[in-house]
């Protein structure tokens, strides 16, 4: 991985490997068996300035997985997704499963429901956009990988820099419009697998509606917060701008952040790896490989509650529901419920 262990007079108990000319790090000297409150406030200090963090060979359990993501904030948790009759494949309720692994502990077939559903992991996305409250952290673990070479890394995109670097007149257009995406799990599920969820309406359930231009609290940043979970923009009160005007809008923005220059590629190279990033300023996305059909690749995400004063947008009072295609689709003609009920976003 590209990036030289360097000192920064900020970071007394780790140390930095960049991995990026403008964010990501990699972390050394994280110990997460016992970790004292100094380190972990120079882990948040770091969060903040790279937005996205690497720990290798974490050592990390379940509970300890768990208990750590607790120690940053409140967590989202899978029980709203659970179905009669559904199997968990470990204890934490905390715990979303984000890799490619069924209820009998093999890879799904790749042409599966499940693995259609899973195709709008590839495009470039925030976690919980589609909720009232959105995430802050998200932490994904690896606890088994495939063979080296054959896929599974994760990208990650820079908006923070992107905004800094967008177009003058687009950033004051921006600013004084003030715009709303509305956005919905339904949009990614059928932007990724089209032909498969052709009777997918993303209409069909309430969309949570966030500012996409917003201040990065932690670092007084200001951030393009984008995501394929977003269906159409508004305006500042809510109304739906022409459709032409709003694609045409929001392609513009994304192609921007998602550049080559604004993109990092983490590869996963042992079992208790961990990567960190802050979905309030970088977006990620899966992308696949080889692997599929072939190998397990059974990675696990703690999720974290934002707590910034824009955490719930435009959405306060409302819940966040679970995810049930069999419900969404009324007449049950392509799709099923995922595998697994924790199988929600990577």
């Amino acid at each position: 991985m590209p990036g030289l262990l360097t000192p920064d007079q900020n970071f007394h108990t780790i140390t930095i490997k960049k991995l990026h000319p403008s964010y990501g790090a990699e972390v050394v000297g994280a110990d997460f068996q016992n970790m004292s409150d100094e380190q972990f406030q120079e882990i948040k200090a770091a969060m903040t300035k790279y937005g996205v963090l690497v720990f290798r060979k974490t050592g990390m359990s379940d509970a300890q997985h768990v208990d750590f993501s607790y120690r940053i904030g409140d967590l989202d948790n899978i029980r709203r997704y659970l179905t009669n009759g559904r199997k968990m494949r470990y204890s934490h309720y905390e715990l979303f499963d984000a890799g490619n692994v069924d209820e009998e502990e093999n890879p799904i077939d790749p042409d599966s429901p499940r693995a259609h559903y899973n195709k709008g992991n590839a495009l470039f996305h925030v976690d919980s956009s589609f909720n009232p409250r959105r995430a802050s952290w998200s932490l994904l673990r690896a606890v088994k990988l495939p063979p080296p070479g054959m896929g599974g890394e994760t990208e990650f995109a820079d908006s923070r820099t992107a905004w800094d670097e967008l177009d003058p007149d687009l950033k004051k257009e921006l600013l004084e419009r003030d715009l709303v995406g509305a956005h919905t799990l339904l949009h990614s599920r059928k932007l990724g697998s089209p032909a498969f969820f052709a009777d997918l309406d993303p209409d069909s359930q309430p969309m949570m509606r966030h500012k996409i231009v917003q201040t990065h609290e932690p670092s007084g940043r200001t951030n393009l917060y984008l995501s394929t979970h977003c269906h159409h923009l508004e305006t500042s009160d809510c109304v739906p701008l022409p459709a032409d005007e709003s694609a045409a809008l929001f392609k513009r923005l994304l192609d921007h952040v998602t550049q080559a220059k604004y993109i990092m590629s983490i590869d996963w190279l042992n079992e208790g790896d961990m990567v960190a990033w802050d979905n309030t300023c970088v977006m990620h996305r899966a992308t696949g490989g080889s692997y599929e059909g072939k190998y397990v690749r059974d990675v696990r995400r703690t999720t974290v509650h934002d707590d910034s004063s824009t955490a719930w947008g435009l959405n306060a009072g409302q819940e966040a529901r679970g995810f049930n295609l069999q419900k969404v689709l009324a007449d049950g003609k392509k799709a099923e419920v995922p595998a697994s009920p924790a199988q929600v976003e990577v």
